[in-house]
């Protein structure tokens, strides 16, 4: 699995430095670009709560898109802080918060699948900043599933939601199947992280 992340990891770096280079050929500074992927989660989550799926998912992809060009911006001028990654970390939680938060509020869904969801990608991305931090880990972004795949799913339930409906899994619709794969994912995934840590830790003492 890390052998897996890391190629893919890899592949997006280099495919989306090029858009870092025009990026800051212009003038864009990774830590701006941070601010406007953040406050394109936030538009996201007020249209989610207003029930307009499709704006929502909209500026959900321009989430993820500036969310991509920050990072690519920072490798390509050269230019990447430790306080930048820290900001670029923190803005990415409260934009996950802004987003599902719109979601659980517009009634589409039932609220505790979508607090079910933001709890387990919460969870996640902390087990991997604890895991890194704590125990010095270069790189614990393991596991089954990553963040923009959870936004895929979201962004895809989303769009089944508003075409049909009536349509779903039993009791549920598109969009409530989509955060409960988002949470069962994230939980598993947090659990990779522990045992990728475990294994590489072993049973080393806290300096």
């Amino acid at each position: 699995m890390p052998g897996i992340n890391q190629k893919k990891r890899q592949f997006y770096e280099e495919s989306s430095l090029i858009l870092g280079k025009a990026c800051f050929r212009i003038g864009l500074r990774p830590n701006f670009i941070t601010a406007v992927s953040l406050l394109c989660a936030v538009v996201s989550g007020i249209f989610f709560w207003r029930g307009q799926m499709l704006w929502g998912v909209f500026w959900l992809l321009m989430t993820s898109f500036t969310d991509m060009l920050d990072g690519s911006t920072a490798r390509a001028g050269n230019v990447g802080t430790v306080f930048g990654g820290i900001l670029d970390h923190v803005s990415d939680r409260y934009g996950e918060f802004f987003i599902l938060a719109g979601i659980t509020m517009s009634g589409t869904v039932h609220p505790g699948w979508g607090l079910f969801a933001l709890f387990g990608m919460l969870i996640a991305s902390y087990t991997r900043a604890a895991a890194e931090s704590m125990g010095k880990i270069e790189n614990c972004a393991v596991g089954i599933m990553g963040r923009l795949e959870k936004f895929i799913l979201i962004i895809v339930g989303s769009i089944l939601e508003f075409y049909l409906p009536d349509g779903g899994v039993y009791f549920l619709g598109w969009l409530e199947l989509a955060l409960i794969i988002v949470g069962l994912t994230s939980f598993i995934t947090s659990i990779q992280r522990l045992v990728y840590t475990r294994k590489l830790l072993g049973d080393k003492q806290e300096v």
